[in-house]
């Protein structure tokens, strides 16, 4: 027996936690999910200049930086780096909701998100199959949920045909980048992560930030191909597809990332006296639940769980 794409929903709900996140609720703990960099040193930990207060993990520190946050509540990260941290993660705390993001960029000689023809434009079909290729491996490696970053054509449709053909179907949610736009707020992620295109620009596979049509046709396109969870990058910029999305796709969760240069502003903003850090915290992140989002990726985790509690 084949499954068709369509037939499969319970990758999405297989989870406790991904359970919660079928329902629209108030800002509680469970909406957040935290990013977290990995660096191949097991022993690092490695401050993020341009991105105050966070750092690049060894899987060796995970458990000092980690198990405090768990015990206030932490219930879901994000991985940007080395996928055997999900073996560790899952060993460490049975509990935690693991996600990995999912792109090559980080590991492609160029910097750019897929594979590139000897002119420098996109291998389409090439590119969705690696990436699913990368997908299914994070799975197989312990992922609870995979997350294409990608933007690349048909990507979604390749790791959901792999992960049922792998009988993961069932077993790892599909959370897809849908509307991830060609912002310029993604500096201090790419010096986090060592992303940065070496030549170039991702404009031609991420969204142009006016093409409010283009974004609705990704978010459409996506939940038709099988993703489980649909997410707009970056958040405030973008609340108007928000409120978009949780229209198009009133039956899914719907995932919003404060990226990192919101927060690194946030952040400026009230080191410079402009605002409350706390205050302004609050008031971006409960606008993002306000246009429809049931899930946030956001630095700013850590404070929360802390804030939640007051």
């Amino acid at each position: 027996m084949v499954l068709e794409i369509s037939s499969v929903l319970q990758g999405g709900y297989n989870h406790p936690l991904s359970r919660q996140w079928q329902s629209r609720r108030g800002l509680e703990k469970y909406m957040f999910m935290y990013p977290i960099f990995i660096t191949d040193d097991p022993t690092a930990r490695v401050e993020i200049p341009s991105l105050p207060g966070q750092c690049r993990w060894g899987v060796d520190r995970l458990d000092e930086f980690l198990r405090p946050l768990v015990n206030k509540g932490l219930r879901s990260v994000i991985l940007f780096g080395v996928p055997l941290t999900c073996q560790k993660l899952r060993a460490l705390f049975p509990t935690l909701f693991i996600a990995t993001d999912v792109c090559l960029c980080e590991y492609t000689s160029h910097g750019h998100c897929g594979a590139i023809d000897k002119d420098g434009t996109i291998l389409a079909r090439q590119s969705a199959e690696r990436i699913a290729e990368v997908a299914l491996a994070y799975a197989r490696a312990g992922a609870h949920c995979v997350a294409p970053s990608d933007m690349m054509d048909g990507r979604i449709k390749a790791i959901k045909r792999s992960l049922i053909d792998n009988d993961l179907g069932n077993k790892c949610l599909l959370m897809s980048y849908s509307a991830k736009f060609a912002s310029g707020l993604y500096g201090p992620f790419r010096d986090a992560a060592g992303s940065a295109p070496a030549f170039g620009n991702r404009k031609c596979y991420q969204l142009p930030p006016n093409a409010k049509g283009l974004a609705r046709r990704a978010i459409s396109r996506d939940t038709a191909e099988g993703a489980d969870i649909i997410m707009v990058k970056p958040a405030l910029p973008y609340l108007d597809i928000l409120a978009d999305a949780a229209q198009l796709a009133p039956d899914y969760p719907l995932a919003a990332y404060q990226v990192s240069g919101e927060y690194a502003m946030i952040v400026a903003g009230a080191r410079a006296g402009v605002y409350d850090l706390r205050v302004m915290a609050f008031e971006t992140t409960e606008s993002i639940v306000r246009a429809g989002a049931t899930l946030i990726l956001s630095y700013f985790t850590p404070q929360f769980l802390d804030w939640l509690d007051e």
